[in-house]
């Protein structure tokens, strides 16, 4: 995603006096366009291949299935629960990130609001119990209304964009990360510290002071060791430049996949902790090793890296529904229950990364925040809307009947459970905008006060909703 939204095209000016032709290049993709589709769609993309293939199963049934609305409702909560909870507490000691426009994040948090209302209203009060072909067709057409107006409050277009000022955006939509290889080079050019006897002579220094136990004073200097080591980064930056052969970029990737080892674990300096990392690389290397047949984000943009990457993930959606399945009918376990815990938290993974990575490496919050606002956007209009349109249109040529839904009460307490808690999550956001001015980050109390509180509000929404689907209350 990241290599997608950095292309850029050419663009030629000619003055009209002169004659003069200035090139210049420009991005090709929205900031707001680019959060709202490929980010969101692309991190939603487990919730909706895992609804629409449950969908699939269903066709040709009066009901629908319950497996992918519950898992959509639930990865919503956790979305907006967990999710804010580890982006508040991500940035460092003191730091603060706030949203640069306003204005285009209050237009996706209205749709996003909008689009539970949308739900109960289908579900509750216009067609109680049943959705009928037109229903699902408008649900997912507000989809479009959502990158549409996102975009206008984006230009600023007059009469229906909110009068809200912005501060700039950073260039870079996420910035790289340092390949692996190219972090160990870094490593082991490493650095001697030296202690300057006074301020008058500062080139005189005590080498008897280079092994100090105090290497936080602050008259310790590190300077870069001289020797042959440090050819060792010259080399590895030329080979990253100079080697772009994509069987060979590709074969790196697998063996980075098979690497056990990566350089942040060599910082650990308890032994448990490095054993522990080790382990887990141990459990992830089989998936890693799998989606390393990935072809390089190098060819046509990343496009080809993307569709490959959305494929593999719908074939593992496809795995997680039967195994889902066979949990529900052994233990008896309603499959609402499981769809709201086990499966909502599982596939909300890849929005919990990217929220996380945003906010680390961004010096805004917007890309981490509108995520999270999109992704519960695109649960609704695509996730529900897609599968329910599939099987309410089938239903309609083949019987001329609507889509019956199972446990609608359920899924309708839910909605309602979950817009309340959100409401308290929201209002914190804003509280923290007031107080520290900014939503993410700030004093390290406050923010694991309000990551505790989040994680609170989440817990509330898993009880509530599984009390009800199970016939507790």
């Amino acid at each position: 995603m990241e290599n997608v939204v950095k292309h850029t095209r050419k663009v030629v000016e000619v003055d009209p006096v002169t004659k003069t032709e200035t090139v210049r290049f420009e991005k090709v993709w929205n900031y707001t366009i680019a959060d709202i589709s490929l980010l969101a769609f692309g991190t939603s993309f487990p919730q909706i291949s895992l609804a629409t293939i449950d969908a699939i199963q269903n066709i040709g049934k009066l009901y629908a299935g319950g497996l992918g609305p519950g898992t959509l409702v639930g990865s919503a909560a956790f979305d907006l629960f967990p999710i804010h909870a580890v982006c508040v507490v991500v940035p460092k000691a003191g730091e603060l990130k706030k949203i640069a426009d306003l204005g285009v994040w209050l237009v996706e948090l209205f749709w996003s609001f909008w689009a539970y209302i949308w739900l109960y209203i289908i579900l509750e009060i216009w067609t109680p119990n049943v959705v009928t072909l037109w229903e699902a067709l408008l649900t997912v057409l507000q989809y479009g209304l959502l990158l549409t107006h996102a975009y206008a409050q984006d230009k600023r277009w007059p009469y229906i964009s909110l009068p809200i000022a912005r501060d700039e955006r950073p260039e870079d939509w996420v910035p790289e990360e340092t390949p692996y290889f190219l972090q160990e080079a870094q490593e082991k050019v490493g650095c001697s510290e030296i202690k300057h006897v006074n301020e008058e002579n500062r080139d005189t220094v005590d080498i008897f002071s280079i092994h100090s136990e105090n290497p936080t004073d602050p008259l310790y200097v590190r300077v870069p060791r001289i020797d042959d080591d440090a050819k060792i980064l010259n080399k590895a930056t030329e080979t990253m430049l100079e080697d772009t052969h994509l069987f060979t970029i590709w074969r790196q990737q697998f063996v980075d996949a098979l690497r056990l080892e990566i350089p942040e674990s060599k910082k650990f300096r308890n032994v448990y902790l490095h054993i522990a990392r080790i382990f887990w690389q141990l459990l992830l290397l089989p998936w890693r090793y799998l989606f390393a047949f990935v072809p390089p984000y190098q060819i046509a943009h990343g496009w080809i890296s993307f569709i490959c990457s959305l494929i593999f993930i719908s074939g593992i959606a496809y795995i997680v529904t039967k195994i889902t399945d066979l949990i529900s009918c052994v233990t008896g376990i309603n499959a609402y229950v499981i769809a709201f815990t086990a499966l909502a938290s599982g596939t909300s993974w890849p929005d919990l990364v990217a929220s996380k990575i945003a906010a680390e490496r961004q010096k805004t919050a917007d890309s981490a925040i509108a995520n999270i606002t999109c992704s519960n956007s695109v649960n609704i209009y695509v996730g529900i809307g897609v599968p329910w349109l599939i099987d309410t249109l089938y239903n309609f040529i083949a019987y001329r009947e609507p889509l019956r839904i199972q446990n609608a009460g359920g899924l309708s307490f839910s909605l309602i459970v979950f817009f309340s808690t959100s409401v308290g999550c929201i209002s914190v956001l804003v509280l923290r905008r007031i107080i520290f001015g900014a939503e993410l980050g700030g004093p390290r109390l406050w923010a694991w006060i309000t990551c505790a509180f989040f994680m609170l509000l989440w817990i509330i929404f898993i009880v509530l909703s599984s009390l009800k689907v199970s016939g507790f209350i």
